[in-house]
């Protein structure tokens, strides 16, 4: 297939209403449209429609994916819950991703380009934006380690300073949607190891206590509004909530990092995954000679076993005169002379070779396979 692109739109905090159906139909007929999303592929040819302005009208999600390479998400957030300001320590150096806000909200278009693939099966989109997708609502509650995942790629192309801090002291615990998103836009997998190595964000227990104290100290007024949002089918109380427990807990001892630093440390990391590998190979082919060998004796034990009739039987199959005939014949020549060097009997061996040359010399293509036979 020569081009493949595949597009995919999900609205999570608000449904679309019939005319919104109706209204993106006039753009594919050939898409899936439900009230939540709207998927489409194409082999040739382009969509009609413009991913940017169908996120800023109906969509809080959007995935792209083109077989050359180029790997987008699109994201839509309320401002109330994240101020553009608050992703510039991000994002100044990474070129690949823009910021816009419309109205009441912020849009995060990251798209990066020459993604090289890291799996052998083909790809056809499908899947990704389901395993990306809680990234959003980790983003609303006040979780920024994509963008540091997205900041990663600027030391990757090294338009950072050295001297330059980690925008968060750690990335870790890795959670499976920022695993997804390293992998969807091909981030360095030694930086974000060594980046994942220190905490970015408390574990889920830890989390937990804090909402529970973030609750306890909130004022009867400021209650009453959370549950008036909530009667109101507010959706972001709760990432709301989140974003106030994280706000409140106390920094994390450890400094972060310079780009030196981490830059160093997955490099020290990248040559020990190297050595791994290599004694990792080393064993294998210690497993695989060691195998061979085994193979080779008991064959070779199974040619002593039969005796002479071991030469009776290459006299058979080279009179087959047929390719399988010669290749057998010759294995077990192979075999023959390796028992004679064992057993110091290479004179015997050498002047029987030799008969078998003379008797059957007009076989070149037998002969051939003899080649560096009789020569230990």
């Amino acid at each position: 297939m020569s081009e493949y692109q595949y597009y995919e739109f999900q609205a999570i905090d608000r449904p679309l209403a019939e005319a919104d159906q109706e209204a993106l139909r006039a753009l594919s007929s050939r898409a899936r449209i439900t009230s939540t999303s709207f998927t489409n592929h194409y082999e040739w040819g382009d969509f009609k429609g413009d991913p940017r302005r169908l996120v800023e009208r109906w969509f809080d999600l959007h995935l792209y994916l083109a077989n050359w390479g180029t790997r987008r998400l699109m994201m839509r957030l309320p401002k109330r819950l994240m101020a553009r300001e608050r992703l510039h320590v991000f994002l100044l150096e990474v070129d690949w991703v823009k910021v816009w806000e419309l109205g009441e909200q912020l849009i995060v278009d990251m798209c990066r380009d020459e993604v090289e693939e890291g799996y052998s099966d083909w790809d056809d989109g499908s899947g990704w934006l389901d395993r990306l997708a809680p990234l959003r609502a980790d983003v609303l509650s006040g979780d920024l380690r994509l963008f540091y995942l997205l900041w990663l790629t600027a030391l990757e192309d090294g338009v950072v300073e050295a001297a330059e801090s980690e925008p968060l002291a750690g990335l870790g615990p890795l959670t499976d949607a920022l695993e997804a998103a390293a992998e969807f836009f091909g981030i360095d997998r030694d930086l974000l190891d060594a980046a994942a190595e220190r905490p970015g964000a408390p574990d889920p227990a830890e989390l937990d206590g804090l909402m529970q104290s973030t609750i306890a100290g909130l004022s009867d007024a400021a209650k009453t509004e959370l549950l008036v949002r909530v009667s109101e089918g507010d959706p972001h109380v709760g990432a709301a909530l989140r974003q106030a427990a994280r706000t409140g807990k106390p920094a994390s001892g450890a400094a972060p990092r310079t780009v030196e630093e981490l830059t160093a440390r997955a490099e020290a990391l990248a040559r020990a995954r190297e050595r791994a590998e290599a004694e990792r190979r080393a064993d294998e082919q210690r497993r695989q000679a060691a195998l061979a060998e085994r193979t080779r004796r008991k064959r070779l034990d199974e040619v002593v076993q039969r005796g002479e009739a071991v030469w009776a039987e290459v006299e058979t199959e080279i009179a087959r005169r047929n390719a399988s005939g010669y290749e057998h014949a010759a294995a077990l020549l192979f075999d023959l002379e390796a028992i004679a060097i064992e057993d110091g009997a290479e004179a015997d061996f050498t002047r029987r070779l030799a008969g078998i040359r003379d008797r059957h010399s007009r076989k070149e293509r037998f002969l051939e396979r003899l080649k560096g036979l009789g020569e230990q």
